[in-house]
């Protein structure tokens, strides 16, 4: 049954790195191959459970102890990671559709274009910190159709967005999927991540923008002014509102990691704390605006259907195929072997697996090394060890390799309509001085301090 399991694992897997040419949806292959996964798992459950756990069960009380033991431990584990990105989500959206965005608008504005590149890479960097790449790469899109009109150089301009945004992920808990994993699980903790990442990942996007700068020279032409600027919503909110909402959702993800160090509590409670408070406030407002000039549009209850329910389908179905194979024993018995081949040499470990990220999906690549290397008392394994921050770097900044290796790069391929080769032959190879440079300054960091 392993070998069928691992089969069905790897076929899934090839059908969501091949999503596009096959035109369907990775969420429907995600889910598919997780249910697929626990059908065989399920069928020699006995074996696996008493060599993998040590445990014998009567077969009455097989079905009930899997349920109970198993499957909603790893749907626990995955449910703190899917209810923290609905709640993220949903606060984003609630900020820029009141117009909450405006300012990084007012913020870029210059006829410089090497000044605006400058000013692109550390907004978005900044940004995605704080929301996530994703989020942060579309805002930024969506800007740059505003202040840049020529297709050539808004194609650099977002080649630069999609370093940025991965790049400032990486160093925060809450600005990349992976990252979010990671912390959740207990291998980073906020100032761990934040301390020694945040260097790495500077370099990572500071020496790209560096060489591209030299793509773009003297002033960009005057946009003519149009109606609906980026941003830019028809929210009834007064400015003082706006700001309130704004400095509560984006405030509020701030504070997520404070509560939980505060509290204890897992971090997808500190978001839903935010979210609540942000749905109160709203709805305190609008409950002052007339309803027949379509105020509602704007409320949370509307808003909810910008979730994009797809992707978090897919992390569902990712993550508890994943569980799978942890079950069986196979992540393990993996990770042995990579330390053995390359001589507990993490530093090669983690590199080769953010270039693999940039081909492949890193969420399914960093859910399997929390199910390969168990957190250790000590050492490069512990908590906030040189393992696990690497990997955070790794997973996040090496996505930006290729277009197709972060959710930043596919969203940007799309509304900007960039194509795999021009990536390739302008930004890969920036992307990738890129990433080594942010590698060997965490080795430096580490001999000095």
């Amino acid at each position: 049954m392993t070998t069928i399991i691992v089969a069905i694992f790897i076929v899934g897997y090839a059908g969501i790195a091949l999503e596009h040419g096959l035109k369907i949806n990775k969420a429907a292959t995600a889910l598919l191959m997780c249910v697929l996964c626990w059908v065989f798992y399920m069928c020699d459950a006995a074996a696996f459970i008493e060599s993998f756990h040590n445990v014998r069960i009567a077969p009455d009380e097989l079905p009930a102890w899997i349920n109970e033991h198993i499957l909603l431990e790893h749907l626990g584990d995955t449910c703190e990671t899917l209810f923290f990105l609905m709640g993220a989500m949903t606060i984003v959206e609630v900020v820029d559709a009141n117009g909450g965005f405006n300012f990084v608008r007012e913020s870029l504005a210059t006829t410089s274009k090497r000044a605006l590149l400058w000013r692109i890479a550390f907004m978005t960097f900044f940004l995605s910190a704080i929301l996530d790449n994703l989020t942060t790469s579309i805002v930024m899109i969506m800007v740059l159709r505003k202040l840049v009109s020529d297709k050539r150089d808004r194609m650099i301009y977002a080649g630069l967005v999609i370093l940025s945004a991965n790049s400032g992920g990486a160093f925060s808990p809450i600005g990349d999927v992976t990252t979010i994993m990671l912390w959740i699980k207990g291998s980073l903790t906020t100032i761990g991540v934040i301390t020694e990442i945040f260097l790495p990942s500077l370099v990572s996007m500071a020496v790209p923008a560096f060489i591209l700068q030299y793509s773009l020279s003297g002033k960009l032409a005057t946009q003519p002014a149009e109606a609906g600027n980026a941003g830019e919503h028809s929210s009834q909110l007064s400015a003082l509102e706006r700001k309130i909402v704004f400095w509560l959702g984006v405030g509020g993800l701030c504070f997520v990691p404070i509560f939980r160090f505060l509290t204890d509590l897992p971090p997808f409670m500190g978001i839903l704390l935010v979210l609540g408070l942000l749905w109160a406030v709203t709805e305190i407002f609008f409950r002052h605006h007339d309803e027949e000039e379509d105020a509602s549009t704007h409320r949370v209850t509307n808003l909810l259907s910008r979730i994009d329910l797809s992707t978090i389908l897919f992390f569902l179905g990712i993550l508890m195929a994943v569980a799978t194979l942890q079950e069986i024993g196979v992540l393990q018995a993996f990770g042995q072997w990579l330390n053995t081949a390359s001589g507990g040499n993490h530093y090669l470990v983690t590199g080769v697996i953010g270039v693999i990220s940039s081909i492949v999906d890193n969420v399914p690549l960093v859910a399997g090394c929390m199910g390969m290397y168990p957190i250790a008392p000590t050492g490069d394994m512990a908590v906030d060890g040189l393992f696990w921050q690497l990997l955070a770097y790794c997973a996040g900044v090496g996505g930006s390799i290729l277009i197709i290796g972060s959710a930043a790069g596919v969203i940007v391929m799309g509304l900007e309509k960039i194509t795999f080769g021009w990536y390739l032959k302008h930004i890969s190879w920036v992307a990738l001085i890129g990433y080594l440079c942010g590698m060997l300054t965490y080795y430096i960091q580490n001999l000095i301090f």
